[in-house]
This record gives structure tokens, sequence and C-alpha cells, in this order.
């Protein structure tokens, strides 16, 4: 089994640890939070080994989970990566695109893995679809949260957009052209509801929305291609496949028949795909340990979290326009 050890024990870094405890691919050494009484209370009440150091935690593992505050992940994983270390690395990879970059340069350097924690690409209701979405012409998602003091710190698409970012960027194959976005800070210093408008090189467009300051929660992606509709509920762990195909000539008693103004006749039907219920975080987590075991690469790579974070900031540059 791999050593892991945990920098960071917050409200992420406990799930982290729970989770990395559990696990059959790693075998959990320890972790190392700066702010001693917290470490102390983790330490006492989950019987986690406490490390004193950074350098201590990192010298004692193979792999080095970060689950600091975003502003510390660039110096955490140069000094992981630098001792040779993998590094799986919360999201979003870094504060800004050039440590991202960095973060990249260094990993190829030292020759180590790193992945980035994108959890909804390990999303039951996503990975049950991910497959069947095939150049997706129009993206529409809404990333709706209740008010949470937590995480105001950064804009809302650092916060919640870059989710649906990361997957809008796995699906599509192709480069984004054009961003636009409007956004409002309603109770933070920073926005608080986000619209971006995304235009690629071959033609998709997603629109995305982000809010922090809703009345209920939502995490829905539509996505809309040739012949076909595909709905993930992320949130819900529910997904559906709306297909049309040419209908036949003697439709049945109970087929779905649509004719255009061309008259075209096509048939409906719906395919609703098997959803196998997982902890997505502990998928994330030990996809990663066989990455590492196998020599393959990443389901997340340093360089997909890299371009999440310059999408990212391209509406964010936008928005301050």
């Amino acid at each position: 089994m791999l050593k892991v050890g945990v920098l960071g024990a917050g409200h992420l870094g406990k799930i982290h640890l729970r989770l990395l405890n559990q696990s059959e691919k790693f075998e959990l050494v320890g972790f190392f939070d700066p702010f001693e009484e917290n470490a102390v209370k983790v330490a006492a009440e989950f019987g986690y080994t406490k490390f004193d150091s950074i350098e201590s935690l990192i010298e004692a593992v193979d792999v080095v989970d970060i689950v600091t505050p975003t502003i510390q992940h660039f110096e955490c994983a140069k000094m992981v990566i630098e001792a040779g270390k993998h590094i799986f690395i919360e999201k979003p990879i870094a504060t800004t695109v050039e440590e991202a970059e960095e973060i990249v340069a260094l990993a190829n350097k030292y020759k180590v893995k790193g992945q980035v924690g994108h959890v909804e690409r390990f999303n039951p209701a996503f990975t049950a679809v991910k497959d069947k979405i095939n150049n997706p012409m129009f993206i529409e998602t809404h990333r709706l949260a209740e008010f949470n003091p937590r995480g105001t710190d950064v804009p809302v698409v650092l916060d919640l957009m870059i989710h649906d970012i990361d997957a809008i960027l796995s699906v599509v194959k192709s480069k984004v052209k054009t961003v636009n976005a409007s956004s409002v800070a309603v109770i933070s210093d920073s926005p608080d509801i986000t619209n971006a408008r995304l235009e690629f090189e071959n033609g998709c467009v997603a629109n995305i929305t982000a809010s922090r300051i809703s009345m209920k929660n939502m995490r829905k992606s539509r996505f809309f291609q040739k012949d076909a509709y595909i709905s993930v509920d992320y949130l819900d762990k529910i997904c559906e496949v709306v297909r049309m195909q040419d209908a036949p000539e003697v439709p049945g008693d109970f087929d779905m028949i649509l004719q255009n103004a061309e008259g075209v006749k096509k048939q409906i039907y719906f395919d609703n795909p098997n959803v196998n219920p997982n902890n997505a975080i502990l998928d994330e987590l030990e996809t990663f340990a066989d990455a590492i075991n196998n020599n393959t690469t990443p389901i997340v790579t340093l360089e997909d979290g890299t371009e999440a974070l310059r999408v990212a900031y391209q509406i964010i540059d936008c928005i301050g326009k």
C-alpha cells in the first residue's frame, strides 16, 4: 500500500483523513496542521498521528494529500514535489495560473504524479453518462448553494463554478474562444452570483451559472448534442438521456413521434443509465493510487486543474471589465 499523509485537518481535511484511513489502497501515516490547537484535537479525537512539521510528514510518506487553504497550495506542492513525492491537491490547484503552471513544470521535472480534486468527475451521475456525451454543442449548468460564510474569501467562480468548468472542459474537445460574464456581490466583498458564457472554437456554447446566495441547493447540468439531450443532477445523483432516431414506418401504439416543419419524423426514447452509488472523494483518491501503482495518467491531471483555473480567471477578468 502507498503511504500517505494529509496536509490540513480542517473540514475537508478531516473527511480525507477518514476516507484514507478506511482505504485498502493507502496506509494513512498521519497529518500536519499548522494550527496546533486543532491538530491536537483531531489527533485526540480520531487517533491519527500528528506530525510537528510539513518536512517530517513529507519524509515519512509516498503521497501527500494537500487539503490546505488554496493560498497555501503552491508552497506545499512545491515542497512535496521537490522531495520526489506524489501529490493529490484539492481544487483549485493554486491561487494563480502562474503558480499552477509551475506546479505542472515541477511535477514533470521531478517525474512525480499529481491529481487535482475536481470531485464532480467522480460523481456517479456524471460517470454514468460521460461516455454518452459526444460532441455537445450547447451546455447549461446551474450550481446554486445556500449561503455559507466558509469559502466567501474567494469569488464564487473559484468556490463553486470551477467544478462545472472542469466537467465541461473534460467533454468539450475544443479550446475556449471567447468568454462573457456578469456578476453581483450581494453579501460578500467578492461576487456571490455569476453567469458566464463560454464559446468554443468548434461552435459549442456553455452557459454556466453559480450562486452561493440561493434559497435551495441545486447542481444540474444539461448537455445538448445531435439527436440527444443528456441531463445530470449531481446533487440527487440521477441522470437521463433522451435520444431521437428516425421513426419507424409503422409506429407502435406507445411510440413517441415528433414531426418537424420539413416533415421528418423522429422517435423519442428515454435511456436511464444505471447510477452506481459511490463515495466520490474516496474514488478520486483511490483512482490516483491506481495511477501511481500502474504508472498511468490520473483522471484529473495537474494540466486539467490548470486549464480549469485558467478559464475561471478569464471569467473573473471579464467580470472586472
